[in-house]
């Protein structure tokens, strides 16, 4: 039974979110390690809202995202989708649930099929959810196309006769199609050339604020995130390391990894520039993270209490977290 939801509850709750994928070895192909790509990660999001997700590859931004929609069955914690435990869902049940969430992939490429015309990607949730008469599937996929800022004509066209811009587009209808009340867009531009990009931002931020969207945005370009994100939620290596509105967290980052993805970001002004952070070495493997703190092995500021606390998420100030012992 789903719990009614009011306007000061959020609509998705993410608690103590653990996701480990298993290694296998030996010649019985037992469990001998397992990647730690998403660990004790917590998070709200509101109705209306949009929060960022950022951090370098490999930091389970997207891991997140596919566990919440159930693409990936967590090892542990729990999901909560308008009072709903997801994690406790039958496929069948879940799949009512698929209707209010939805994802835009990361590679327009590969997310449509390519002996699919438009018209079929587009009506193919509509039939398989029981949505509107067939009668109007063509009309629905028109408005859709129209609606992203494509032509009702590209109906009968196949994937490949798109540029990589109009494909993402093709991708963003067809998760608008079952209107979903939340979307996890999964890094949507980072495929795409930079004169591409702002234009599907733009379009985005455009559909965010006609259809009140409940969005997560998943990014590694902070720049981006700016521009789209009410919150913005930093993670590193499977942990979230500070959160934060993101006027916040860009006028006042706190830990140390958000200072150097900051740092990073190119300044719009000409002549001026920004002082650089350069973190050594690469991020570490999450099979083996290190102990305390999992950015110590990077952060200038490490200590040797950083190997042997893990620190907590602590408010530093209203509405605002980091994840260091050195927070103040």
């Amino acid at each position: 039974m789903t719990a009614p939801l009011t306007k000061t509850e959020p609509l998705l709750q993410v608690e103590n979110l653990q996701k480990h994928f298993p290694i296998h070895g030996g010649v019985l192909q037992r469990q001998i390690n397992s990647v730690k790509a998403v660990d004790d990660v917590s998070f709200v999001i509101h109705p209306g809202e949009v929060v960022g997700l950022v951090g370098e590859s490999g930091s389970g931004k997207t891991t997140v995202g596919r566990t919440i929609l159930r693409l990936e069955e967590a090892t542990g914690g729990a999901v909560r989708f308008g009072g709903t435990d997801v994690m406790g869902l039958s496929k069948s049940e879940m799949r009512s649930y698929r209707k209010r969430m939805q994802i835009i992939f990361q590679d327009p490429y590969a997310s449509l099929n390519p002996r699919e015309k438009v018209r079929d990607v587009l009506t193919h949730p509509l039939k398989l959810h029981g949505i509107g008469k067939p009668s109007e599937y063509d009309d629905r996929a028109a408005a859709l196309l129209q609606k992203v800022g494509l032509s009702p004509d590209h109906l009968n066209r196949y994937p490949h006769e798109f540029s990589g811009g109009q494909r993402q587009r093709i991708g963003i209808a067809r998760a608008l199609a079952v209107e979903p009340e939340f979307i996890v867009a999964d890094e949507p531009v980072s495929a795409l050339d930079v004169s591409i990009q702002a234009q599907v931002i733009n379009l985005l931020e455009d559909l965010k604020n006609d259809l009140d969207l409940t969005m997560l945005f998943i990014a590694h370009d902070l720049g981006v995130v700016e521009h789209i994100c009410d919150r913005v939620i930093v993670m590193y290596l499977g942990k979230v390391m500070e959160i934060a509105s993101a006027a916040d967290l860009y006028a006042r980052p706190n830990h140390p990894y958000t200072k150097a993805l900051l740092s990073a970001v190119p300044v719009p002004e000409p002549g001026q520039r920004r002082s650089r952070t350069i973190l050594r070495g690469d991020i570490p493997s999450p099979i083996d993270p290190p102990s305390g703190c999992v950015f110590r092995t990077r952060c200038p500021m490490a200590t040797e209490e950083c190997a042997r606390v893990v620190p907590k998420l602590r408010e530093i100030g209203p509405g605002h977290g980091s994840a260091c012992i050195h927070s103040t």
